[in-house]
């Protein structure tokens, strides 16, 4: 959709919006145009009340037919001012450095092991990662320049020695010009000639049959990696500032979250407390 691309919408969030208006004609069985405000109402409490979508399902329904019905259709109805879908306040799941590296050693496919491990040592989003080109690759400095992030925002954030032997020894099995992660096709021998890279769904798919393998019980996405690289940045002692930096965090608070999910600070903090408050050490002579 053009109006998405000039707002300077990343691909995942192009997806999701145009998926989002594709549901709504699919719903209705008639094109968004012929949609009228009070269908428009129904449409979202049927969404909210009978398929119990959740809070972030629905921001993103509301996001991108909002988006839609007022950039493209230009309706100014008082509904599209009125939709909000409160957040969610979980905190994220974040696993061991031993966890992380159980799962991506446990990875059987060049392709997916490769694509996992960047997330994770690089702190990327999901679409972040597919979107990688040969030339955001910085070896001399060893940074990858991320400008396909979300907000459209460029970054650099670190390379690890390790990760740039990982990538170059996937690169040499495909040595597709533009990608990094390219799409192999079905035949798995695509990867040369790809004009696109490879879809989210297999690297999903992959770590699904990765954590039933490893019968683990914790809620684990992809993303997942990227909040175990900021936690655990975090407990290694790297300013939180960096790691906003790193993230490509617009603000501090979006970063602070991790400071709730770290062991390291609350340990040293609980021994503190525990040698501060030994009232046995200050009793009265």
């Amino acid at each position: 959709m053009r109006a998405l691309q000039l707002a300077g919408m990343s691909e995942r969030t192009q997806q999701c919006y145009t998926r989002s208006v594709r549901m709504l004609v699919d719903f209705y069985n008639k094109t968004p145009d012929q949609v009228n405000e009070q269908e428009l109402q129904d449409y979202f409490l049927h969404r909210k009340n009978v398929d119990k979508w959740s809070a972030a399902t629905l921001r993103i329904c509301f996001s991108g037919i909002k988006f839609f019905f007022v950039n493209v259709l230009k309706r100014d109805w008082h509904t599209l001012k009125l939709i909000y879908a409160k957040r969610e306040q979980r905190l994220p799941t974040v696993l061991s450095l031993d966890e992380v590296w159980k799962i991506l050693n446990t990875v059987n496919t060049h392709q997916n092991k490769a694509y996992l491990t960047t997330v994770y040592t690089c702190g990327l989003r999901l679409h972040e990662a597919l979107f990688l080109q040969v030339n955001d690759i910085d070896s001399d400095r060893m940074r990858i320049h991320v400008h396909r992030g979300k907000g459209a925002k460029d970054r650099y954030v670190p390379l690890p020695v390790a990760t740039l032997k990982t990538l170059r020894s996937y690169w040499k099995q495909h040595r597709n010009p533009l990608w990094i992660f390219p799409r192999l096709g079905r035949s798995g021998k695509e990867g040369p000639a790809a004009k696109e890279p490879m879809n989210y769904s297999s690297v999903q798919g992959a770590l699904r049959r990765v954590l039933k393998q490893l019968k683990f019980k914790k809620r684990v996405s992809v993303h997942t990696l990227r909040h175990c690289y900021a936690t655990h940045l975090l407990e290694a002692g790297v300013n939180i500032r960096r790691i906003q930096q790193y993230l490509g965090h617009s603000s501090l608070n979006s970063t602070m979250v991790y400071l709730h999910l770290t062991t390291q600070g609350h340990e040293r903090a609980y021994g503190i407390i525990n040698d501060m408050m030994k009232g046995d050490d200050h009793d009265d002579n």
